[in-house]
């Protein structure tokens, strides 16, 4: 990574800073140094099921201090985009409490007839009966909305079907397809930097996912760092056409850049 100045950091949460609810190596450290030098940051994710509320009590248990205003997840970012489109809209939602509280939020009025978009979200119980509804919705105009393409997720017995597989399947039956918000799109990166006030030429963003965190913030201008305790193996890095500004093992080894990154006013505040 070059030597220019980090003001704030942007990091996902699972495969970075926890996996499977129990924190990795200098997760807790990274976010205390953060603080430390009073760097803005934000703990993002493409899981929708949460209320940023939830996230921190979860992350808390797993011994990781997060303030509830620096979690971004893709219901967020999701209801910012819809409010900014189309304020006091309405949304039929096949999700759960972090995108129906979301959009309550911004103030859209959830509804099953005939909303102004269908909203797909992460459950983790998907009706045939809300999915057969969403179908019919968008069959009759209404504009079709998804957090994330993310087609799997983890769970201890393995892979569970996500939302982009839903959507595929809505897709197929009405031949239309979703808007999704969430990363890769470098539209959650746009919405993320705002929300802190920050600027892609002082950001970094760290991840696990060549396919998402990666590509996302590259291309919303920032700087990358990948570290290697999530999705993406070494040896797969090099057969994807981008590259990370950065590979390393883990968050422990991004703990020493926030201080030797830091702006030097900040430097030099911290050293006093």
């Amino acid at each position: 990574m070059d030597t220019k100045p980090v003001a704030c950091w942007l990091t996902d949460m699972d495969g970075v800073l926890v996996h499977e609810e129990q924190a990795l190596p200098g997760a807790a450290d990274f976010i205390a140094a953060l603080q430390e030098h009073q760097r803005p940051y934000l703990v993002l994710t493409n899981n929708s099921i949460f209320t940023a509320r939830d996230l921190r009590a979860r992350l808390l248990g797993s011994g990781i201090d997060v303030p509830e205003a620096s979690i971004w997840t893709s219901a967020l970012a999701t209801a910012q985009f819809l409010a900014d489109q189309d304020a006091g809209g309405s949304a039929y939602v096949i999700g759960e409490a972090g995108m129906t509280s979301a959009l309550h939020d911004v103030g859209f009025v959830l509804t099953d007839r005939d909303p102004d978009y269908v909203v797909l979200g992460e459950t983790r119980t998907y009706s045939f009966e809300a999915i057969t509804r969403a179908i019919r919705l968008i069959d009759r105009g209404a504009r079709f909305i998804a957090t994330n393409p993310d087609a799997t997720g983890p769970s201890p017995e393995g892979p569970l079907p996500a939302t982009g597989s839903v959507a595929a399947l809505i897709t197929r039956a009405t031949g239309t397809l979703p808007y999704f918000v969430g990363k890769p799109n470098p539209l959650m990166m746009r919405s993320a930097l705002n929300a802190i006030e920050a600027h892609s030429e002082t950001t970094v963003m760290v991840g696990d996912r060549m396919d998402t965190d990666m590509i996302a913030g590259i291309e919303a201008g920032l700087r990358t760092v990948l570290v290697l305790t999530g999705s993406t193996r070494p040896e797969e890095v090099s057969r994807f056409p981008y590259r990370p500004t950065r590979v390393l093992d883990s968050i422990a080894d991004v703990v020493p850049l926030v201080a030797q990154l830091a702006p030097d006013e900040f430097s030099e505040l911290s050293a006093d």
